[in-house]
């Protein structure tokens, strides 16, 4: 039981941290218009807080979904590896 909870907190934790790497690149990918000429320029009103906001919040749950993603593999690992079998005892025989 030790062992499941420590794979699923090292799952948890890896998760966030593979998570702080992807989801970067997914919002810069997801925020980019497209369909411009390159080099267009583009005519924008940003309201700073709002993007600030919005920019947090969806890494926060990649964050957390990566965690959780990675504490359900942690916790598959512990189960499917720290399963042991126990021998079967058989009483000797009578005199």
């Amino acid at each position: 039981m030790k062992n499941a909870l420590l794979l699923t907190l090292t799952g948890a934790i890896l998760g966030a941290v593979a998570a702080s790497f992807v989801v970067p690149p997914m919002l810069s990918w997801y925020t980019s218009p497209g369909g411009l000429p390159q080099g267009a320029a583009i005519p924008a009103v940003v309201q700073i807080p709002e993007v600030i906001r919005y920019a947090t919040t969806r890494l926060l749950w990649g964050q957390a979904i990566g965690a959780a993603v990675g504490a359900v593999a942690g916790l598959s690992v512990g189960m499917m590896f720290g399963r042991r079998t126990t021998p079967i005892v058989t009483p000797p025989p009578a005199p």
